[in-house]
């Protein structure tokens, strides 16, 4: 009887077995795999910088709207609707601007470098020597600069330019006759910001900072990519390039490019001044 009694357990024990091992084969044939993790909002922001960047899209500027949880795209005429449609991927935000986007760079009055005219930023110092700060592109395509368009009157040459990437150049007074009047002093701009820019093609306007840290891709032959820009509503003009942005006594940017005119408006891009006078160990007076 004992052994009749063991035997039924064994059998059970086993049955159960067998059942227990086919629930399991079952369940791992059956399952439904877990939901992937979404991206992370941040991860996401990282995404789409990274589309924008990979695009090669000319006459683009673009940044980052954590706010928004947005990377925000201006795209100026010359851009595509396939080209726009390409960059409307994720978190991406697609505006229009009309115009063009551009260095301003033009020939005329003012200071002038070869066959260029551009503006003068702000007058800086190092080291008891007197210098100014202007355009990177202005920098790039002149090595001496004057007063005046018949180049009868020397201000003094380009010591150093960075364009693209940046849009700084520093130009040296040699000519002792020449004043150099101040005034200022270097400040970052912030969102919201009422400022002035002056230029020797349209003259003094005013307008507001919409954005910081913008990079922009320009457009034709001249353009190139320039990061670390501040966006603006104040317009601009070719020749207008290397002036003043200002709020009071504070020194915000140098004009950079942009589109559109002081007719119908548009947007326009500045170098900030304290990366610019960093760069060059020159202090804004």
């Amino acid at each position: 009887m004992r052994i009749e009694r063991t035997t039924v357990r064994t059998r059970l024990r086993r049955t159960a077995q067998l059942l227990a091992a086919v629930s399991a084969v079952a369940a791992a044939l059956y399952a439904v795999p877990a939901e992937a993790k979404a991206p992370s909002p941040a991860a996401q922001l990282s995404a789409a910088q990274s589309a924008v960047e990979r695009s090669g899209v000319r006459g683009i500027a673009w940044y980052t709207d954590a706010a928004s949880g947005k990377v925000v795209v201006t795209a100026d005429s010359t851009v595509s609707n396939r080209d726009l449609a390409a960059l409307k991927q994720g978190a991406v935000q697609v505006n229009r601007t009309n115009g063009v986007f551009r260095p301003l760079l033009a020939a005329g009055d003012a200071i002038y470098g070869g066959q260029y005219r551009c503006s003068l930023g702000f007058n800086v110092q190092k080291g008891g020597s007197y210098y100014f700060l202007t355009a990177g592109h202005c920098g790039k395509v002149a090595s001496t600069w004057y007063t005046n368009s018949n180049h009868s009157t020397l201000i003094g040459p380009t010591v150093g330019y960075s364009f693209p990437g940046n849009d700084y150049a520093l130009v040296q007074y040699t000519n002792t006759s020449l004043s150099h009047p101040g005034g200022f002093t270097a400040a970052n701009a912030f969102v919201g910001e009422n400022v002035t820019r002056k230029g020797s093609t349209t003259g003094v306007h005013s307008g507001k900072v919409t954005a910081l840290n913008v990079t922009v891709r320009y457009s034709g032959s001249g353009g190139g990519r320039v990061s670390g820009l501040i966006q603006t509503t104040v317009c601009a003009e070719p020749g207008d390039s290397g002036g003043p942005l200002y709020d009071g006594s504070k020194a915000i940017g140098l004009t950079s490019g942009g589109s559109g005119n002081c007719t119908t408006g548009g947007t326009t891009f500045f170098q900030p001044v304290t990366e610019a006078a960093s760069a060059y160990g020159v202090t804004v007076y």
